[in-house]
């Protein structure tokens, strides 16, 4: 009779195994996403009821992604932008914050450019500021904090760009992120 420590995983099917703890199809599984956020219908509401978007981990570094989406959504949207990055004082022309706690107002999203070991505690300031939104950029995923920030009371968006989502509602971009190249006369949804 084995000894090793066993985990049992629930599979997307509802039933349960007990695996080995150290096996590789108990590591394959606790790698899977099963954290599901907001669906394109739900992500179009959050970005329509907004007024207000924080930047946490904004850089003034015209090379980093959270520089292009600020821009972007400078010029490409009716939001107020507020950039938070404790090492900057300025980003894009506009006053940097060193933290969320400083805003001079309550953002209605806030868009999150750090690590993802990072999240909790950024979902920590968002709770605290009374933030509704927290949106983790493209490429960060962090299922534990997501589930944490909804235990809170937040709407989590998570691995996805809010400048590519905003442009893909709007007409700018293919559902694959492209642009795609469409000159209309079709007013854009705001």
């Amino acid at each position: 009779m084995s000894t090793a420590p066993t985990d049992v995983t629930v599979l997307p099917n509802g039933l349960s195994c007990a695996l080995p703890a150290d096996s590789p199809l108990a590591k394959l599984l606790k790698s899977q996403r099963t954290w599901v956020g907001p669906s394109a219908k739900e992500r179009l509401a959050i970005l329509r009821k907004a007024k207000s978007i924080a930047i946490v981990g904004a850089s003034p570094n015209a090379a980093r992604s959270s520089y292009f989406v600020g821009t972007y959504l400078l010029q490409s949207s009716d939001y107020r932008v507020y950039f938070v990055n404790p090492n900057a004082d300025t980003i894009l022309g506009q006053k940097a914050y060193p933290d969320l706690a400083s805003l001079p107002e309550v953002p209605d999203i806030v868009d999150v450019f750090r690590k993802a070991s990072d999240i909790p505690s950024v979902i920590d300031d968002v709770v605290a500021i009374g933030s509704p939104v927290v949106w983790v950029q493209l490429g960060i995923w962090n299922q534990e904090a997501a589930i944490y920030g909804e235990s809170k009371g937040l709407t989590v968006v998570m691995d996805r760009c809010i400048k590519i989502e905003h442009a893909r509602f709007h007409g700018g971009l293919h559902l694959l992120g492209f642009d795609t190249g469409v000159i209309t006369s079709r007013k854009t949804v705001r």
